[in-house]
């Protein structure tokens, strides 16, 4: 039943889905999720895939009048509204991948930032170095 519904949705947007030209080069989406592996990080890139379908029904034209298509639709913007906040997420990743590093000012303004930036990462992200020692000090003490 499910296949079915697969089969003529995929009639109904767009072109036809399953002709050949479909698997060349490997799968757009499903390929990358496979490396998003935490809760935080598949909203971030879940985000910009339930965009991408936005823009290609919106592309798509007469096929969205059809009511399974709409219903489609409709919960791809459910589910857009509550991803904004990953969204934002991923407009300060392209934010930060268009900074000049080869401007001086911006050079000045990211030297004065780089130890705060440490920090907060050391914070964050404790280094396996640090856990191990701790864990070897622990043994130590227990030496009943």
């Amino acid at each position: 039943n499910k296949i079915k519904l697969d089969q003529t949705i995929q009639r109904t947007i767009c072109c036809n889905s399953s002709q050949s030209d479909v698997a060349e080069g490997g799968s757009i989406f499903t390929e990358r999720l496979k490396s998003w592996t935490e809760a935080t990080e598949k909203k971030i890139i879940l985000s910009q895939i339930v965009s991408m379908y936005l823009k290609m029904f919106d592309n798509i034209g007469p096929a969205t009048s059809k009511s399974h298509v709409k219903n489609i639709h409709n919960a791809l913007y459910t589910l857009n509204d509550s991803l904004t906040e990953s969204f934002k997420k991923v407009k300060d990743l392209m934010e930060l991948a268009r900074l000049p590093m080869n401007d001086k000012k911006i050079q000045r303004k990211a030297v004065n930032e780089l130890f705060p930036t440490l920090q907060k990462l050391l914070l964050d992200h404790p280094t396996t170095h640090v856990k191990r020692k701790r864990s070897q000090n622990q043994k130590r003490k227990c030496r009943c």
